[in-house]
Formats: C-alpha cells, structure tokens, sequence
C-alpha cells in the first residue's frame, strides 16, 4: 500500500548526528530515510524544516548558529540529498509534481517548515519560503510567535487566537498555494484558522483529544470542523499523543488505528490520514520507522477498514488536500 506521511523531523537529527555527511539514502540515525521509503512503499514524505528552540544547541551540545543559518543547512540537506538520489526520489510542490514522479518511478519529499516564527512578522518571509519550495507550515510549535498561540494545558493561553499579521499571512498561504498546517496551535488560533480558511487546512500530526488528553491533539468538535472543511488530520504515532495516559510510553499499530477509526467516527474518513512524526517522537514504537509501514494498514484492516478506506487513510486525502490547495 503506498502511503503519504505529512510530518517528519529526519532533517533536523541529521543536524544533530550527521552534520557531515547529512545522509538520508541510509542513515543510522534517522527513522526516515529513502531505502526505507522505498521499502514502506512511500509514494509522499513531507520533510519539516523545524525551527530549533534556542535550548535545543546546549542540550545536545552543538555550537548555535543562527536562524538564518539552521534554516539553510537543512534547506541544503533536502536540496542536496535530492540531487544525490535523483533516481528514486525527487521534490513535488504539488500534486502534479508528485503524479509526475511517481509516473517516473520515483517517490516525493515536500518541504514543510515547522514554527513560523522566522517569518518575523513580514508577508515577504512567506513569500520567501514558497519561493525556496516550501509547501506547508505549521504556524506555531510551542511558543508565541508572530501567528499567534500555542497549544497549552493553560486554558487562558489556550482560547487566544491568531494575531492580526497571523490572520492576514493565513489568507497569504491559502493564495499562494502553502498548506495552513494547525497541529501545535492553541484551540483559539484553530477556529480562527477555520473562520479564514476558503480551502483546506491540515493538522499534520496530531491525533483524537477524547482519547489521549495531550493539548496538541484535536477535540472532537475540531475534527468535525477540519472534516466539514475538507481537510485533514495525520495520525500521530508519538506515544504521549496516542494513549489515555499521556506518560505511557508504548506506541502500537493497533493504538493508531483506534485514533483513525475515532478521527473517521467524528470528522469522516475523507479526514484522515498519516503524520508519524518519526525523528520527532521517542518510546517504545511498534512502528518505528518507514519501513514498518504494512502494519498500520493490516492494524486498520483489522478494526473494520475496507481497503478502499485504507487507500483513503494512507494517500488518498492527502493528495486531494494537495490538489485543492496547494501550488
């Protein structure tokens, strides 16, 4: 089964790990990388630029670079690796780019940047981003920034919204053609998110409240919401996202299809999709890399998809979200 998968962090652990030789064909240090792409059947993998927070450097004990400086790195990363592997995978900015690979045998990468807070307050910032190939932002991760709010276990920070400049950079990204991704935004910067949005939206990662009572997972009233809107929300395999106790530390094929089949009950299968968050989660994960990709749709099978449910799920509405809103 080919699948799309909306949320990896496989750029930023090779600026951790690999800095010299920045690998993604085989890499020791990613859960991600073209091999095991090639091997999960991947039709799609949305690589994330994210934005590291100033503490990340001393906690992993590497020199800070700037900004600026961490965003190229990766940008050369995803460039790079693409020029290096041109044979098996090369970059869609939209689903004619990526029917155009897969028509050449080759698998996508689509570049995401994740925390919009280098957009500084400046339309021409997005701008820029679309320019260099980025098709999809989150616009918040867990810090204010110019968009707005983050998700948060405080409630007064929860209901705040999106500013003023981060209502006008949505109605940009929906003109441009770059995804509006709300997965880390407060529940407030969600509906103003809704109430601008003429096209579909997406949540790259993030999973069923209800279920798994972590802030940056979605209530039942906002999957209804992203549904109704045609968009989408990628299953999540990290384990604080999956379980009722949010301090367990399993992940299993069959905890990620309970979300999907929730997320199908509340919001519709055309809601549904994948967003691993792989180099970005860590505990005991049944599917732990790309590879590992089968299980989740026999886990599906399993709690009454049909295959026409698991084609849906796995690339389907992700390629229509591309379709409808992406250029």
């Amino acid at each position: 089964m080919q699948y799309i998968d909306m949320h990896c962090d496989s750029l930023m652990t090779l600026f951790y790990e690999d800095r010299e030789r920045a690998e993604l064909f085989e890499s020791q240090y990613t859960a991600v990388d073209f091999r095991r792409m090639k091997e999960g059947n991947a039709l799609a993998q949305f690589f994330a630029i994210f934005v590291i927070p100033r503490d990340r450097y001393d906690m992993h004990g590497i020199q800070a670079v700037s900004d600026e400086e961490y965003i190229r790195t990766l940008y050369r990363y995803f460039c790079d690796n693409l020029e290096r592997h041109g044979d098996v995978i090369a970059i869609a900015r939209n689903a004619g780019e990526l029917r155009a690979n897969r028509d050449a045998g080759k698998m996508s990468a689509v570049l995401t940047v994740e925390d919009g807070r280098t957009v500084d307050g400046k339309l021409e910032n997005v701008k820029r981003y679309y320019d260099m190939g980025v098709r999809a932002m989150n616009l918040t991760w867990n810090a204010e920034n110019c968009f707005g709010f983050p998700n948060s276990r405080d409630p007064e920070i929860m209901g705040r919204g999106l500013t003023e400049f981060g209502k006008s950079a949505v109605e940009y990204m929906q003109e441009l053609g770059m995804l509006v991704d709300v997965s880390h935004l407060s529940d407030g910067g969600f509906y103003d998110v809704a109430g601008i949005c003429r096209k579909p939206f997406i949540a790259s990662h993030s999973n069923a409240r209800e279920l798994s009572p972590h802030p940056r997972n979605l209530t039942d009233e906002m999957i209804r919401v992203l549904g109704e809107m045609g968009g989408v929300a990628g299953l999540n395999f990290g384990p604080e996202f999956l379980n009722a106790d949010t301090n367990c530390p399993d992940s299993t094929a069959a905890l990620i299809a309970e979300h999907a089949a929730y997320l199908r009950d509340k919001g519709g299968i055309q809601c549904v999709a994948i967003g691993t968050d792989f180099d970005g989660i860590e505990g005991n994960l049944e599917i732990a890399d790309s590879a590992g990709m089968e299980l989740l749709a026999e886990a599906l099978r399993k709690r009454g998809f049909t295959e026409s449910e698991v084609e849906l799920v796995f690339y389907k509405n992700v390629l229509r979200v591309m379709e409808d809103a992406m250029r």
